[in-house]
């Protein structure tokens, strides 16, 4: 027997999480491909809104409907969360609170108060416009449970492939392919969030595979390498859109240029697509549909002959709860996952990722300087992921934690501090450059790596929860930042510093709650990660 046979294939366990961090490319890529374009999609579609007063009431009506669509799914969607946690009776009571809730708050801050075209609505239609994919996140990362638990991890990961496809044609053509009868502005949006379910589910099906097929020594490195997929996706498409930039001046870019960038998504899409007909499914979902043998098979690969069959007494031992209610291990494992996905984005990254260019234009620059200046921010994005996938395994989750938080509240004070004194030039860049340093060596990958590993095998589904958790953060972010940063009133007292400052306190929170509650995984197996939360 060979020791390939008694240990498992490195080249094997490599090969199929090369596949599966396409997942985290696709997911980096969709989100960042609106980066390119977000002048264009305001020329295009929102500023018309200021001259043309029937296209103005038409769009007006097709948002409030939108939004009151969006919160109706995402309003069942917690309901469907609190059943999971509490149970029929008291799920049905917190849901019913939840929905009464939000709906007082939906009718008294936005039915009601949005009625016409002013320049917060302008605002709040376009930052909605560019967030959009965000409302699909979050439909994609909580129904992401049910997709793993229901076809498995790699047909959800097809699913996703062929929704990232469906996006990048519709974004590209929003008028061509709208089939609504809807403004183009609408039809833009569907498609985007159509795209945004495709990420939301490999946000969650992606790391969740490579857990679940890496042998726990190099797991934390293997998960981290699905946030350097999402990072190089980024970089990629900030490449792909300063040289569709280039082969136009602004006119071209405001009318045809951003198509492009969008189209482009098709090519990467369609390679995971082909790709994922290689992979296998996990052993752990291969046992909980009873077909042993083909996951005996895929762990001699894996973990070789010698520690399969432990393994797969272990992973039976952890599935017999399989159904299990998501507080079967308490209150605190749900209550980290969320926290741990709510502080990842309201540290801001998400409006740097997204809005690069536009800080860089805020900052004095013209449109390709800015695109040049946001590669900068991509390739430092990648290097430092690169430096935490070698320091996670070796130094552990939580102090990469907890100086990326300090690290990152820092630099945001001092961005914030920059635009306030109107001081943006080397100071400024180095803030935002190392601030973007400090996430991706910390919360970016690593959140993951701690999310893929604290939920227990039993109540692995419950990871949903704090992916929509994160989604729906994310979305805040990204929806309120150009509200804050284009507001006259706040620009007049803070000149653009006002956002950064309530980032560079997030950032300090995220470090003290690392510190206080956070457990460490790092060298633990799933399988153990259950034996401590049952302590």
């Amino acid at each position: 027997m060979t020791q390939t046979q008694t240990q498992g294939s490195k080249s094997f366990i490599l090969s199929i999480t090369l596949v599966a961090t396409l997942g985290g490319l696709l997911f980096g890529y969709d989100t960042a491909v609106i980066n390119g374009a977000i002048e264009a999609l305001k020329v295009f579609f929102v500023t018309p809104l200021q001259t043309d007063n029937a296209l103005a009431l038409q769009v007006l009506g097709e948002y409030k409907i939108i939004i009151s669509l969006c919160f109706i799914v995402v309003s069942l969607l917690v309901s469907s969360f609190m059943f999971r946690m509490y149970g029929k009776t008291k799920g049905m009571i917190y849901s019913a609170l939840v929905i009464i809730i939000g709906a007082v708050i939906w009718y008294t801050q936005f039915w009601v108060s949005v009625n016409e075209i002013s320049e917060n609505t302008l605002n709040s239609i376009n930052g909605f416009t560019i967030s959009s994919a965000i409302i699909g996140c979050i439909i994609g990362g909580s129904i992401g449970g049910y997709v793993s638990q229901n076809i498995g991890r790699k047909r959800g990961l097809v699913l996703a492939a062929v929704l990232f496809t469906i996006s990048a044609l519709g974004s590209a053509m929003p008028e061509i392919l709208n089939f609504f009868g809807a403004s183009t502005i609408s039809s833009f949006i569907f498609y985007r969030i159509i795209g945004g379910i495709g990420v939301g589910i490999a946000s969650m099906l992606s790391p969740m595979y490579i857990a679940e097929i890496a042998p726990a020594n190099i797991r934390g490195k293997l998960v981290s390498g699905n946030q350097f997929a999402i990072v190089f996706g980024m970089l990629i498409v900030y490449f792909v859109n300063y040289f569709i930039a280039l082969s136009g001046d602004d006119n071209w870019l405001n009318e045809i240029g951003w198509r492009y960038m969008f189209a482009s998504e098709i090519i990467p899409a369609l390679f995971f697509l082909v790709m994922l007909y290689f992979v296998p499914e996990t052993p752990r979902y291969l046992i909980m549909k009873s077909r042993e043998e083909e996951a005996e098979g895929l762990l001699n690969k894996i973990v070789g002959t010698s520690k399969a069959p432990q393994l797969m007494i272990d992973i039976k031992e952890s599935l017999k709860e399989k159904n299990a209610p998501w507080l079967t291990f308490g209150g605190l494992i749900i209550l980290i996952g969320v926290l741990l996905s709510v502080f990842q984005q309201f540290v801001g990254i998400n409006a740097v990722l997204y809005y690069a260019s536009e800080i860089f234009r805020n900052m004095g620059n013209d449109t390709d300087t800015s695109l040049l200046q946001t590669i900068l921010v991509g390739a430092i994005n990648l290097i430092f992921t690169v430096l935490a996938i070698f320091t996670v395994d070796k130094f552990g989750r939580k102090p990469l934690m907890i100086i990326g938080g300090v690290g990152m509240g820092v630099c945001m004070f001092a961005l914030g501090a920059a635009f306030y004194f109107n001081q943006l030039g080397l100071v400024a860049l180095f803030a935002m450059l190392g601030y973007v340093a400090f996430f991706a060596m910390s919360w970016g990958p690593v959140t993951w790596v701690l999310l893929s590993e604290i939920f227990p095998n039993s109540i692995r589904s419950a990871m949903s929860l704090a992916v929509a958790a994160q989604w729906i953060a994310n979305m805040m972010v990204s929806w309120t930042f150009p509200m804050m940063n284009d507001n006259s009133w706040l620009t007049a007292q803070f000149n653009h510093g006002f956002s950064y400052w309530i980032y560079g306190l997030m950032g300090i929170l995220s470090a003290i709650f690392v510190w206080k509650i956070v457990p460490e995984t790092k060298g633990r197996s799933l399988e153990d990660m259950q034996k401590l939360w049952k302590k």
